[in-house]
Parts: C-alpha cells; structure tokens; sequence
C-alpha cells in the first residue's frame, strides 16, 4: 500500500505505507538524509523515525528550518525532566515545553521546591545523560500503566487521564515521558544549553489552582549563539525597570496592599509628574481640553458601551450600592468623556471637540500577569477622544499622528513602525456587527495613511470591538515589540449612545469619534523608558538633575547654597550633599544614583565664581562659571537634552 507526500513546492511523490521522515529525506539526497532533524507532517512537528501512514504535506526539517531549535528544545525539557527524576524521587511534574526562547518544565514536591541553587547539579546529571549516549525512542504505554506510574502525582495523573489509551511518548533508557510534539532521535546536538532561573507557575495557568515551581532553561545548536544568548539575557537583567525602580528607589509593588498597585517613590513621582506635565502641555497646545471624570461609574455605562459584553473578565466586580445601583470602576474612560460631549447640545461649530484627560482605570489582570509597571490593575492612560463630521476625519486622523510623531522625537523614540489593525470579518463574537460601518472605517484609515506616504502593514483580527485602529509599534531597549500609541475609528459607540450635531442645515447628525493614546499608561510609558535609558535619565526627566558637593561644609557651604537657590529658582531639580563623608565616597554615590551632573565646589571654584563638573558616565571633570553651568543644564532641560547642553 502506498502513500502521497506533498512538498512544500508542490511535487507529489509516493512512498510505501510507514515510511519515515528521515527515509524520504534520505530519498531526495544523502545529505539531507543526515541533515534531517524531524518531519512536519500537515502543519504539525513529527518525529524523524515516527511512521507515517496517510497522505499529507511534508516538510524536512534541519537545522536552518525556523522549527528546529523548537525541537532541540524540546529535547532539552525531556532531558530536564529525565534528570530532575533522577535528582528528586517523587518529584511531581506538571508540564514541559519549548518556547520561544528556551524551554521550562513544571515540578512540585513536598519539602520544599526546587531552587535555583539545585539548577547546577540538574545541569551536570543532564550533561552526565547527554554523554552517556542513548536514544530516545518513540514509546506507548496502556492508560492502566500510566495510572500506576503517576500513583502519587496528581498533575501527571491528570495529564495522563485526558492522554487516551495507549497514550504515545518518548523513552530514554526507563525514563518515559508524554508531551505533545517531536524530539531529536538521538542526544549529539543538545550540547549548548543552559538552566536559568526558577519561578512559579499556576498549574494550567489558573490562578485558583496549586502553584508549581517552573525550571527555566535555553538550548542552540551552536555555542555562540547560547554565549550571545546569555549577554542579551544579561543585558535583559541590567535593564530590568524592576531591578532599576528598586535601585534607584522609584516605584515599589507591595502585594500586602494590593497586587499590581505600584506605589510611586519621589523619585518615581517626579519623573511620572515630568512626563505628565509634558503630555498636558502639548495636548492643551494642540486644541484639547483637559478634563476629569470619575474612577468609577454605573454598570450600566458598560453595558451600552459593550465593555461589559466584551471585556468583562478584564474588569472589578461590579459594587452593590443598594437599590439596583451597581457601580463599576471603569476600564476604559472612553464612556466619561462620551458623557462630556452630551452634557451639551453640540454645533458643527464645536467640532472638531476633542477632549482629553489623564484618566485612572482599572483592570483585573490575573496575578500570574503582573509585572512591575508594565502588567498592573491600576494604571493612568494619556487618553484623548476627538468628535468629529465624517469630513473631518482624514484631517483630524493626521492632526493626531503628527502629535505623536512629534512626541516620540521629543523623548528621541526613533525606532518604531505602523501597523493598521482590523477586524476578523469571521469573528462575530469579538466584533461589532456593521459590515458597512467596518468597510468604511477601514477604507478611511487605510487612505489617511496612503495620504501621508507613510509605510505601514495590515493585521486582521487586532482592531478593537468597536473599530479599527492605527498602532505604532516601537521596539524596546531589548527588541521586543510593543505597542505605544494607537488611533482608533469608533462610528459605533456614538450610535449606541445616540450622539448628534447640528449641523449647517439645522438637521441632527452623528459624529464619529477617534480614540487615541499618545504614550500608552504612564506605569508602562514610564517602564519603557527606565528600560531605555537604563535608569540613566535625561537631565529633563532625572528625578535629581545636579548634586553640588562642598569640599568643607564650613567654607564652601554657603556658596553652594547659592548655587542651589540659582537652580531652583530656574525651575531645576538639585540637591546638596553635604553629609560627613568621603569627597571621593559623595561622588561615586552621585554616579551610582545616576544623576546627569556632579557639582564639587572647593577653594578654587569659591575664588574664583566656578564650578568643577562631572557628568554622568564621563571620568573627567571640567570647570565653568556657575552662571554658565546653570544656564547650561537650563537649555538642557529646555531642549529635551537632545544635545550636549555644556558646549
């Protein structure tokens, strides 16, 4: 009996029935015979020597294939798992997997779990099975023998209860494991992995169930790429704004008081109010009115919004305030600012409106999610909302991208790409259903962008419930992909809330509205750019900009609080380190707590109406005048430090 394999450039040959991935490999060359790490089989990883018994579409893989390091790792977890028996009889195992960049597998065990000091010896017994050689075979086991191996192990009982009967895996020597996917055929390519870290994890990722601890590690097929891998995960780690809040003493997350409630510190306030002030200042520039509105609001608002339809897992519990009122804190603020516009009787005349507000939300983010700033359920959104006549939207569109592009020069955000974001047409769950209202807004985004010749590609099924959107989408100091700012057409939330204009001809009119975010949240605008600058902050946005050290507090003292009174007095952030310490112990602390200038003011600098200054980073000092030197870090701050503000 024979079989048709389809390849990926469309040949179909015939092979006999249970022919292998590496025998058809071997049947188009030799080479690629040896190559072969694995088959993939209709869209689906299959192991080298696993029979292949109906006809489908085949691909060979080998190293250069994207899908091969998801194999190799997933031969790590394998072998994780193989060795964390070995090292903890009656270790308990949740799930393994390969991910995008590494592999994990889930262990509980009663005294105590596994920690990251064990994460040595689990290498070692790895490196000790890798050398000993032996192949991992394809292997099944009846439903009645699982039961009997995983007596005692909850998760893996379970795991093998949803598996059938027999239930298919691989085995290494009596080691025998189950998990979905393919495994090298034999142990020669896994020689550069790496254990990282330990962390927990919900079992199957619920909150409400038992947390297991979660061994993290990372594989390749070469030792530069692990050693590359390891400086990026080390430059990860310098970056981290977590490690950097604490360090520099900007924000704190106490879960005592509330999960996902960040505390922020002076000096995190100070930079947050920087940032605010800022975005406040250009928005009111740009034509928009500041507002506020409550943090929460009737049930109802959601409910004829759609966000309770939508998103209601996302959202607080509603409270029972007695006689049928429920109040809900709010998720978006889209609905306040929707009441501002009804408050009055609009013109044609008052559009475009556009209204704007650092509006408080609130989100329930499951506690697994959370993150410092960057997953929290309390955050502050730069939020904008614009009403305008169907005529007005082209230019109102590109009257907003021209803010946020301006903007991101400001805090010399460079790097970023436009991504118009639609709607699953097959999706009728998620998204409004008004095909006419989906094509038209659709068409007018897609034309702005064409009118403004700027690149952008398309995404299907990332647009929100009520409309379409632009996303910029900016790359983070570690390369990641983030959204920072957005531009959405709603035409449906002001049908929904029966908003109208008069217009010209003394008739009613419905407007449309535009939703759009600058910066995102302050907590994951503020993330970003801790991570950015790596703590070390602009001289516009350091919590402290300059900190003037007296050589002798009983000579120098009073010339540095005139220094100091310069500054403030200039609107600068400045502090005198006049404590009994070392000059040499004053400045390292300054450098360490990455403040952009140093100021040493001894004998000579009193003598002679100077300063000796430092800046952050550099090893040499140099002196000016004070007035100078304020007038310096003035035009510094003035200019959103784009230049060298001392030459």
């Amino acid at each position: 009996m024979s079989l048709s394999l389809t390849f990926p450039d469309g040949n179909v040959k015939s092979f006999d029935d249970g022919v292998t991935t590496k025998d058809v490999a071997s049947s188009i060359s030799i080479s690629l015979g040896k190559k072969a790490l694995a088959g993939k089989l209709d869209g689906k990883l299959v192991d080298l020597l696993a029979p292949i018994t109906a006809d489908g579409a085949i691909e060979i893989i080998t190293q250069d294939s994207k899908e091969a390091l998801e194999v190799l790792r997933h031969t790590a977890a394998f072998v994780l798992a193989d060795a964390l028996s070995q090292l903890f009889p009656g270790l308990r195992f949740g799930q393994g997997a390969s991910t995008d960049d590494g592999f994990f597998y889930d262990t509980d065990k009663d005294n105590g779990q596994v920690a990251v000091t064990d994460l040595e010896a689990i290498k070692n017994k790895m490196a000790a099975i890798i050398k000993a050689g032996g192949k991992i075979e394809l292997a099944s086991i009846s439903a009645a023998d699982a039961k009997a191996r995983y007596q005692g192990d909850q998760f893996k009982s379970q795991l093998a209860a949803n598996a059938g009967d027999p239930i298919s895996g691989h085995k290494l020597g009596d080691f025998f494991d189950f998990e979905e996917g393919a495994l090298l055929p034999d142990l020669k390519l896994l020689k550069h992995f790496d254990l990282l870290s330990v962390a927990g994890a919900y079992w199957e990722g619920k909150s409400s169930n038992p947390m297991l601890q979660r061994v993290y590690g990372t594989a390749y097929f070469k030792a530069s790429d692990l050693e590359e891998d390891a400086k990026r995960r080390q430059e990860a780690k310098e970056r981290d704004h977590r490690t950097i809040g604490r360090d520099l003493d900007l924000f704190f997350v106490d879960p005592e008081v509330g999960a996902g409630m960040p505390y922020w510190m002076p000096n995190g306030a100070t930079i947050r109010r920087t940032v605010e002030r800022y975005i406040v200042d250009r928005e009111v520039a740009d034509g928009y009115e500041h507002v506020y509105t409550p943090v929460a609001a009737n049930l109802n608002l959601y409910k004829t919004s759609g966000h309770w339809q939508h998103y209601r897992e996302d959202m607080f519990p509603p409270m029972d305030m007695g006689e049928g009122e429920e109040l809900e804190l709010r998720p978006m603020n889209c609905p306040s600012h929707i009441q501002i516009y009804k408050h009055h009787i609009r013109s044609y005349r008052d559009l475009p409106l556009r209204i704007a507000e650092l509006g408080l939300m609130h989100r329930y983010e499951k506690s697994g999610a959370l993150s410092g700033l960057q997953r929290v359920r309390a955050m502050t959104l730069n939020d904008g909302h614009t009403f305008v006549a169907l005529d007005q939207v082209q230019d109102e569109f590109q009257k907003i991208l021209k803010l946020i592009m301006s903007v991101y020069e400001d805090f010399d955000i460079t790097d970023y790409s436009f991504r118009l974001s639609y709607r699953d047409p097959k999706n009728t769950e998620k998204y409004y259903a008004n095909d006419e209202m989906w094509n038209k807004s659709q068409s007018m985004l897609k034309a702005a962008m064409d009118n403004l010749g700027l690149d952008y590609y398309e995404a299907e099924g990332e647009a929100a419930f009520y409309g379409p959107k632009l996303d910029i989408q900016t790359k983070t100091a570690l390369g990641n992909d983030e959204t920072m700012s957005t531009i959405q057409l709603d035409f449906m939330l002001p049908e929904r809330f029966g908003l109208t204009y008069i217009g010209s001809d003394g008739e009613e009119h419905q407007p449309v509205m535009i939703h759009r975010g600058i910066v995102g949240t302050m907590e994951r605008f503020i993330a970003y750019l801790i991570e950015q600058y790596k703590g070390a902050f602009p001289t516009w946005l350091a919590p402290t900009q300059a900190v003037l050290i007296p050589v002798k507090n009983d000579l120098h003292l009073d010339y540095v609080k005139m220094i100091r009174d310069k500054m403030v007095e200039a609107g600068l952030r400045v502090k005198i380190d006049d404590r009994n310490e070392k000059m040499g112990y004053k400045i390292r602390e300054a450098q360490t707590k990455k403040v952009p200038y140093t100021v040493v003011v001894g004998d000579s600098e009193l003598d002679s109406a100077t300063v000796s200054v430092r800046r952050y980073g550099e090893d040499k000092a140099w002196s000016q005048s004070a007035e100078m030197f304020v007038n310096a870090v003035k035009a510094d701050v003035a200019n959103y430090s784009r230049k060298d503000a001392r030459k």
